[in-house]
C-alpha cells in the first residue's frame, strides 16, 4: 500500500529551521520563521498567560470533553475581541463561534463547511497571500481564484487592480482578506479601502471571509479589527477565522476561532448545527487548556490590563524596528529605498531582493529567509541589526 510514496519537497520554513539550527556561524540570523521574537530572540510566555496557567492549575477539577463547539466563555469573548461588546450583541442571534485547533483549524473548519454548503465554492485570493491558505482551503475541495494584491516594485498594494478582479466575485462566491497585518507583505488596506470592499460585497452579493492572526501587532487591538467590524456591521453574510498564537503567544497551545454571520437566525441555526457536524467528523473536540486561559485573561480585569500592556510593548517593539532598521539602512549608504518597510504593519514585510540575492544571503552570510524575501522583523535586534544590515549592503549595494 505504501511501497510506491515519493517523500514530498520538505516546506520551505520548515527547511530554513532545519538549517538555521544546524548553522554554526555566531551570527546567524533568522528571518524566516513566523514567531514573535523579544530583543534576546526568545519567544516568551506572556505574564498574563503565566498567571492564568498557575490560577487553572489550581483550580481546574475535571479534564472532561468540552463539546465540538468547544468552550462557550471562550467563544463569546473571542466575538466580543473581534466585534466589540455592542456589535457583539447586536449580532448574537445572528452569529455562531466556534472554538478551534488554531487558525489552520479554523480555516480548514470554514472551508469544509462552505463545500459542505455549496460544493466546489469559488474563493478569491490575495496575491500574495501566506502559502498555507491554499493547501488549508483548496484540498477541501474550494476552487481558488487569485486576485492581484501587492506591487513589488512599488511596495504598495495594487488597489484598482484588486477590485477590478473582484468585480467578478458574485453571489456564492468568497473573497478572503486579511484583517490586519498581511502576511507576507505587512501592506494593509486603509479604512477607505475597506469601505470600497464593503460596498463592492453589498452591491454583487459575495461574501467575504477574513482571516485575522495578528490581531493588536499592528495598530491596536481595536484599530485591528477595523475591516472586521465595519463588514459584520454590513454584510448579511460575513466569515471570520481567528487565531491566539501570535497576540497571546500560545502558539503551540493550538488555540484560534471561526465566527459565522448570517442573515436570519434560522441560517444561523443551521450553520451551526453543520460546523458541530463537521467538526466532530474532523477532530470531534478542541483542545482545552489555552483556550481556558484566554478566557480567563479576557475575562479577569487585572490579567486583561497586563495582557494589553505587554501586548502593547510588543507591538510598539516591532514597529520601533521597522523605523530603525530602515534609518540605519540608509545612514549606511545602501543605494536602495528600503522606506516602505517603515510604512507596513506587523511582523511581516519584503525585503524585496531577487532569488539569487536571497540565497546570497542565506548561504554566505546566514542569514535565513525564504525566497520571496519575506523577512520576520521581530527577528532583529539590538545585538544582530548591524550585522544585518552590513551583509544587506553587501549584497544589494
Amino acid at each position: 500500500m505504501f511501497q510506491n510514496l515519493k517523500p514530498l519537497a520538505a516546506d520551505p520554513i520548515l527547511g530554513l529551521m532545519a538549517a538555521y539550527r544546524l548553522d554554526n556561524n555566531a551570527h546567524k540570523i533568522d528571518l524566516g520563521v513566523g514567531i514573535y521574537k523579544d530583543e534576546t530572540g526568545a519567544t516568551p510566555v506572556m505574564r498574563a498567560v503565566k498567571e492564568a496557567e498557575a490560577r487553572l492549575l489550581a483550580s481546574q477539577t475535571s479534564k472532561s470533553y468540552v463539546g465540538p463547539a468547544g468552550a462557550a466563555g471562550y467563544n463569546e469573548e473571542i466575538a466580543q475581541l473581534l466585534l466589540g461588546r455592542d456589535l457583539a450583541e447586536k449580532t448574537k442571534a445572528l452569529r455562531c463561534t466556534f472554538q478551534t485547533p488554531g487558525g489552520c483549524g479554523g480555516l480548514r473548519l470554514a472551508a469544509e463547511f462552505i463545500n459542505a454548503s455549496k460544493p466546489g465554492a469559488r474563493i478569491f485570493v490575495s496575491d500574495p497571500t501566506w502559502a498555507n491558505h491554499i493547501p488549508l482551503l483548496g484540498d477541501a475541495g474550494l476552487e481558488i481564484v487569485k486576485y492581484p494584491y501587492y506591487d513589488y516594485g512599488t511596495h504598495s498594494i495594487r488597489f484598482d487592480e484588486m477590485m477590478s478582479a473582484l468585480h467578478q466575485a458574485k453571489e456564492g462566491d468568497l473573497v478572503l482578506l486579511h484583517g490586519c497585518c498581511h502576511n507576507p507583505c505587512g501592506a494593509d488596506l486603509n479604512q477607505e479601502q475597506w469601505q470600497q470592499v464593503r460596498d463592492l460585497a453589498l452591491k454583487n452579493g459575495f461574501t467575504p471571509f477574513i482571516d485575522i492572526a495578528y490581531q493588536g501587532l499592528g495598530d491596536g487591538v481595536e484599530e485591528d479589527c477595523y475591516g472586521v467590524r465595519l463588514l459584520a456591521d454590513s454584510v448579511p453574510e460575513l466569515i471570520v477565522v481567528s487565531s491566539c498564537s501570535k497576540n497571546f503567544g500560545i502558539y503551540r497551545e493550538r488555540v484560534g476561532a471561526l465566527t459565522v454571520i448570517c442573515e436570519t437566525p434560522a441560517s444561523m441555526k443551521g450553520t451551526a448545527s453543520l460546523i458541530a457536524y463537521i467538526a466532530r467528523g474532523i477532530y470531534s473536540m478542541p483542545p482545552d487548556h489555552g483556550a481556558t486561559v484566554v478566557e480567563m485573561i479576557l475575562t479577569d480585569t487585572a490579567l486583561r490590563s497586563d495582557w494589553e500592556s505587554e501586548l502593547t510593548q510588543m507591538r510598539e517593539r516591532i514597529n520601533g524596528l521597522r523605523t530603525q532598521f530602515v534609518e540605519r539602512l540608509a545612514a549606511s549608504g545602501v543605494s536602495r529605498d528600503f522606506s516602505f518597510i517603515q510604512n507596513e504593519k506587523g511582523m511581516f514585510s519584503f525585503l524585496g531582493v531577487d532569488v539569487s540575492q536571497v540565497q546570497t544571503l542565506v548561504n554566505d552570510y546566514s542569514i535565513y529567509l525564504v525566497d520571496s524575501s519575506r523577512i520576520n522583523v521581530a527577528g532583529i535586534n539590538d545585538n544582530n541589526i548591524d550585522y544585518l544590515v552590513d551583509s544587506i549592503k553587501k549584497v544589494v549595494g
